[in-house]
């Protein structure tokens, strides 16, 4: 599982970005990085898919590569300084397929979900859902252990919105958004604490309805 080491190589990583330093400790990085974090991973789907029985995919398909793409990027360093993952019933390429995030980093822990990468068929989608019965989605986001644990829906919105959904935008400015997203940060020490693992998993079971509110209105996608 994730020690203090795995905090230790990635600030190492920080001050040392480059292929040389990596390919030199590349064996450190497997011992200390991939091998636990994908065991991590695991345990962590396994523990998730208790609540939410549509998470069931192996941890590699879970798992963010540590290489960067840097092809249009200006910052041409080559590898990530956090590992992280996303879990959602179709693996993390679907656009419209809400799920769990998992993000750590020498300073911070992140843990998040939902829709962020929302397709303009999807976005459609999801509006006319929210539209046909705005109090229940309002009663879904404003359940007080998801509140509690990620303040509120987040996401950019569009400054113009279609005309069909100004009025359930006076009564659900959310309608607005473009992503339908929660994220919060922690300490980096929570995934070491002898208690962390249930920490974590409280915060996705306090996601789990919003998650799967998201993928019903997916649902009425037409093929």
């Amino acid at each position: 599982m994730l020690s203090k080491e795995s905090l230790s190589f990635l600030k190492k990583l920080e001050k040392n970005n480059n292929r040389e330093w990596f390919k030199t400790h590349k064996k450190t990085y497997e011992s200390d990085i991939k091998i636990p974090f994908e065991s991590f991973i695991t345990t962590l789907i396994e523990k998730v898919s208790d609540f939410d029985p549509l998470i069931d995919l192996p941890a590699k398909k879970a798992i963010f590569r540590i290489y960067r793409d840097t092809r249009f990027s200006k910052d041409k360093t080559p590898y990530k300084t956090h590992i992280s993952a996303a879990f959602a019933p179709n693996g993390r390429k679907n656009p419209n397929d809400p799920g769990y995030y998992f993000h750590l980093e020498t300073g911070r822990l992140m843990i998040g979900g939902g829709a962020y990468f929302i397709d303009k068929i999807g976005l459609q989608t999801l509006r006319e859902f929210i539209d046909n019965d705005i109090k229940r989605f309002q009663k879904i986001i404003n359940q007080k252990k998801f509140v509690d644990c990620f303040g509120g829906i987040q996401g950019e919105a569009n400054k113009r919105i279609p005309k069909e959904f100004k009025p359930a935008f006076e009564q659900e400015p959310l309608i607005a958004n473009k992503q339908f997203y929660f994220m919060v940060d922690l300490p980096a020490s929570t995934v070491f604490e002898k208690d962390g693992l249930k920490t974590i998993l409280k915060y996705y079971k306090a996601a789990y309805p919003v998650n799967n509110y998201l993928r019903e209105a997916f649902s009425h996608i037409e093929e």
